[in-house]
């Protein structure tokens, strides 16, 4: 019997879903930054085994948004709970006891007929008995399928994620060929990489106000290469400088560390420009996050 469908990873901002994601699909698909609300899309990771088919999901984390770029973030999470088969709660091991962002995200799951399951992930940050605390506060929550303390950092715990959510697939079709792992497309996951450098480089108010449009993805003829230019949009002008920095060894940087990203990601070699713009206000902007691909 084959067994396939959606699973959808939810949680607070930064709990680590798109480390959890990246280590179950085996590849970097989803950026990752130890700042919160890195994830503003939602990233399909399809899972391939001999008898099924997992396509998981990896949703921005849910918080009180500010601006309309996080309205979008937690519509699009809080979308995907009536649209998939089985759904992955993930929580710290370190909170100890729910706080008012996970009860907030526990009342929404009880209102929803899909399976939950609650992942416990950074259990190589606690001892054993904070672990066992952490685990009876957040089981008494819900009614939760299965509860799987990982630690998705070290892989700890990953595949019984994979079979408790086998048990739960509903009998179906494969939806995806074999060798596909994503349904995002090449430019999407180049201007995330970009937006993942800024996070790891930049002050910690800069890389929230910043956007990434590909505004060229193109083979260069004739040559195993690719040409990406994109455009990085700030919301004031001292950001702008900030990210270029001094003599551009800033920007110079972000385009570096993107360029070996996108070369192992897309097994070519990447000829990377970038231009900074300012864009006062663009995360209110609706016609900037259309075209960003926030819509």
């Amino acid at each position: 019997m084959f067994k396939s469908g959606f699973v959808s990873i939810i949680g607070r901002p930064n709990v680590g879903k798109s480390t959890l994601s990246n280590n179950l699909i085996g590849e970097k698909l989803s950026i990752i930054s130890s700042k919160p609300q890195t994830t503003r899309n939602a990233i399909k990771a399809i899972i391939n085994t001999d008898n099924s088919q997992i396509v998981l999901i990896d949703t921005p984390g849910i918080h009180k948004p500010k601006n309309k770029l996080g309205e979008y973030m937690v519509k699009l999470a809080e979308s995907t709970l009536n649209e998939v088969d089985i759904i992955l709660f993930m929580v710290e091991a370190t909170d100890g006891s729910p706080g008012a962002g996970d009860l907030y995200i526990a009342e929404q799951l009880k209102s929803v007929k899909t399976p939950v399951i609650l992942i416990i992930n950074k259990i190589d940050l606690v001892k054993k008995d904070r672990l066992l605390e952490t685990i009876k506060n957040f089981s008494e929550l819900m009614d939760f399928k299965a509860v799987i303390p990982v630690s998705a950092i070290n892989a700890d715990g990953t595949d019984l994620v994979v079979n408790e959510i086998r048990k739960l697939l509903p009998e179906g079709p494969k939806y995806f060929p074999d060798d596909m792992i994503t349904d995002q497309p090449e430019r999407m996951l180049a201007a995330e990489l970009i937006r993942e450098k800024m996070l790891e480089l930049l002050q910690d108010e800069v890389p929230h106000g910043t956007g990434v449009e590909i505004i060229t993805f193109k083979e260069r003829e004739g040559k195993d290469l690719i040409d990406i230019e994109a455009n990085i949009y700030c919301e004031r002008e001292t950001h702008k400088g900030i990210i270029i920095g001094k003599q551009g060894a800033m920007l110079k940087n972000i385009g570096s560390l993107a360029r070996i990203e996108m070369e192992n990601l897309l097994g070519i070699q990447v000829f990377l420009k970038l231009w900074v713009k300012v864009r006062p206000g663009w995360r209110n902007s609706s016609n900037i996050l259309r075209t960003l691909g926030y819509q």
